[in-house]
């Protein structure tokens, strides 16, 4: 535990640093290989990277639409509900955020609007690893469906001679989508970025990944002319303010729900009640033990801290300056704090709001900005997937009247053709 108050500013820091993202200089260059791999040589390359990298000593690239289609058949009843519960869900909330074009008169004859254009083509990247990521799936491709992007891409990696797993295929089924690609790392996102025979070219990658993966989005993003990413993505984080009215064993339980990710996640508690402190550390040592990924757990806690705070306030500043990617309030009267929280890329009010719940299927996104991004990025929301274009109509009366603002702007800047563009229409067509 450690007493805020008493920590000179250096530890201070080092308490709300996270760890170390590493991404260094041969990463960068290992991933630059792989991209000018697939640049030259397409569908031949992510072959090659998979018998390399997920040992498929036969790898194929697409996955027929048939498979796609009859993966339902292949679920527990338990979890195609699970899926189609979650999926509700998250569409029901996304669909709340389908925007309506304005229109607005800024004066008499100027005619102003806003319109929304759904992006055409998008990728959907879902990490391998120890576990079928079917959530991902959910989180990323309501959006694209609700959008009505025209090309959605999805792509996973599969590992040896292992089937892409039916709770995949099923969600990405429910999301409408078609293309579905075997294939992952920084490879995948450059085919997607690029264009293959196989992988369609898209306009705009979202979804986590590991380092190379995050390098492959941010050196494609700076090069394809058009071509952006969703956010910068770093470990997963969760901070939780309590005070003693809260239940220990649910707080360190939120805390390890968010280690289990892996060693380089950090947790945060902040409360001003010592005992109450002492009582969620002595829980995680009892929850700890019965995790199938207590090791991983364990390096976790490493890196995070109990923090006791002078007061439930100093615990929104702190929360504010580290701006977590998960915030849990389990205080008295949670929900009318929420006017104190800043910089936070999703919420958690209460008790029996666990992180979990947004993770899987209360209805909120869990692509969420991390490493301090939430300060200036928002969680994954329908409108990542549109862009925003203005429109103007302007009558000869309107455009007399508004050249008492234009003419003598255009005067001031040095700019005579964008004055002339102006008084040419109001002279009957002479200059």
């Amino acid at each position: 535990m450690l007493v805020w108050n008493e920590l000179d500013k250096l530890s201070k820091q080092a308490a709300l640093t996270r760890p170390a993202v590493s991404a260094g200089v041969e990463v960068q260059a290992a991933v630059e290989a792989i991209i000018s791999k697939v640049a030259s040589t397409g569908d031949d390359a992510l072959l090659e990277l998979a018998q390399q990298f997920d040992d498929r000593q036969c790898p194929r690239l697409s996955v027929p639409t048939s498979e796609i289609e009859q993966s339902a058949s292949r679920l527990s009843d338990e979890l195609k509900c699970a899926i189609d519960q979650a999926y509700d869900n998250i569409r029901k909330f996304h669909a709340m955020q389908l925007p309506q074009p304005k229109k607005l008169e800024t004066q008499p004859g100027v005619t102003c609007e806003l319109r929304y254009q759904a992006i055409d083509a998008v990728g959907i990247y879902v990490p391998g690893g120890s576990a079928p990521l079917p959530s991902s799936v959910l989180m990323q491709g309501v959006c694209a469906q609700l959008s009505g992007a025209s090309t959605i891409v999805l792509a996973t990696p599969v590992k040896g001679e292992e089937a892409i797993h039916p709770a995949i295929l099923y969600a990405a089924y429910k999301c409408g989508i078609k293309t579905i690609i075997e294939s992952g790392g920084a490879g995948v996102i450059a085919a997607m970025a690029l264009g293959t025979k196989s992988v369609p070219k898209v306009s705009k990658v979202f979804g986590p990944g590991n380092a190379y993966v995050t390098m492959a989005k941010q050196l494609l993003s700076q090069s394809v002319p058009g071509f952006a990413i969703d956010m910068p993505a770093g470990p997963s984080e969760v901070l939780v303010i309590a005070d003693k009215s809260a239940n220990p064993a649910f707080a360190a339980a939120d805390l390890l729900s968010q280690a289990e990710h892996g060693a380089d996640s950090q947790v945060l508690l902040l409360s001003d009640d010592e005992t109450f402190i002492k009582e969620v550390n002595a829980e995680i040592g009892r929850q700890i033990i019965s995790l199938s990924r207590a090791e991983t757990a364990k390096k976790a806690m490493k890196n995070s801290s109990l923090i006791l705070v002078e007061s439930i306030e100093q615990a929104f500043e702190l929360s504010a300056e580290y701006g977590p990617e998960h915030l849990i309030l389990q205080c008295k009267d949670a929900y009318n704090c929420l006017d104190r929280v800043k910089n936070a890329g999703s919420v958690f009010v209460g008790d029996y709001t666990p992180e979990s719940a947004g993770d899987y299927a209360s209805g909120t996104n869990h692509v969420l900005p991390t490493y301090g991004y939430s300060k200036t990025y928002s969680s994954l929301n329908l409108m990542d997937f549109y862009r925003t274009y203005t429109v103007q109509e302007i009558t000869k009366d309107g455009l007399s009247r508004l050249s008492k603002a234009i003419l003598p702007l255009a005067e001031a800047e040095g700019l005579d053709a964008h004055a002339n563009a102006v008084a040419i229409r109001l002279n009957g067509g002479k200059s």
